[in-house]
């Protein structure tokens, strides 16, 4: 079994977001669910949002935005089974240009 994490990354800006309706939240929010419920047996830690973002460098610290949006991890056989679970994620769908990076986590080395 392979770990791997998946980067969601979103494309709408916070008007975008803003124009999303309490029904359009509410189906999106169903849609995941039923993705995970799908997908329950591969994830081993269903992620969460990525919100307040601290860029940590030798010269200091300073806040910072980017397109990362949630992460989840889960575990399959293979990187190709992986990117399938992802693919039909409702992520995808939620905005033109989202996307999700699937990144494997080989165990460290021992």
């Amino acid at each position: 079994m392979g770990r791997f994490l998946a980067l969601f990354n979103g494309a709408a800006d916070e008007v975008g977001k803003a124009d999303l309706t309490d029904q359009q939240q509410a189906e999106f929010l169903n849609a995941w669910a039923s993705w995970a419920q799908a997908n329950e047996k591969a994830i081993v830690d269903p992620g969460a949002p990525l919100n307040a973002k601290k860029l940590v460098t030798a010269e200091g610290v300073e806040d910072f935005t980017d397109a990362l949006t949630g992460y989840t991890i889960v575990e399959v056989d293979s990187h190709d089974e992986a990117v399938q679970i992802f693919s039909g994620h409702p992520h995808l769908g939620l905005f033109a240009g989202n996307s999700i990076a699937v990144v494997e986590c080989p165990p460290p080395p021992g």
